[in-house]
């Protein structure tokens, strides 16, 4: 889809309730989805954390979506495809002050040249006990990003189009940080299996899309 168009399109999103919980199961492993049910996310004193979904046009003005692969380190998130962003620091107003400078630190992007269209419901990831706030924003004026090499390994710049392919639903047998081979349902883009709690925001962000495209 041609980035202006998109743009006048997704600028609706900001009136749509969130889809939240119910679009988050959809990609989630049953074990979480029981886990939730048994346990108080707020007993768990989760630290907090911000993301940001950056939707930007390629040079044939053709949108995109970006994510990062991480650095393989000593983490649970380690190798995995995520959004830029990061966790709280003292400095952060906000969360959406968070996934911002995050999102400068790790790719590049000044925050100044990002317009947030829209907060998305929180995931709590039990693994790393952290509790992430998502954001969508668009990059209207994109320059070449520039990783930041400690953190991440590469870039995927992932058509909308593609995103919005239902036939890149899968479902995929995987050993996590949590449980040995169990089926996880999963986004195929770039190449890439996309789970866990980057594919339940990326549901949810599906969902408010389907809802104005």
């Amino acid at each position: 889809m041609n980035f202006n168009e998109f743009c006048e399109l997704a600028l609706k999103l900001k009136n749509l309730p969130l889809p939240g919980e119910d679009s988050h199961n959809k990609m989630s492993p049953q074990l979480r989805i029981q886990w939730l049910k048994d346990n108080r996310v707020q007993d768990a004193n989760p630290r907090r954390a911000g993301v940001m979904a950056l939707f930007y046009p390629d040079v044939e003005q053709e949108t995109r979506l970006l994510l990062i692969l991480r650095k393989v380190y000593q983490g649970v998130h380690s190798n995995q495809i995520g959004f830029p962003g990061g966790k709280v620091e003292r400095i952060d107003r906000d969360l959406m002050d968070t996934a911002l400078r995050e999102t400068h630190e790790e790719v590049g992007v000044p925050p100044s040249a990002v317009e947030v269209i829209k907060e998305l419901s929180e995931v709590y990831i039990p693994p790393s006990n952290f509790l992430v706030r998502p954001f969508i924003g668009i990059y209207p004026n994109p320059q070449p990003f520039i990783k930041e090499e400690s953190e991440v390994e590469s870039l995927v710049e992932v058509y909308l189009r593609d995103f919005l392919d239902d036939s890149n639903h899968i479902q995929e047998n995987l050993s996590t940080s949590y449980a040995k081979n169990i089926d996880v349902p999963a986004f195929k883009l770039n190449g890439y299996t996309v789970w866990g709690a980057t594919a339940m925001m990326l549901s949810e962000i599906k969902e408010l899309l389907r809802q104005v495209l």
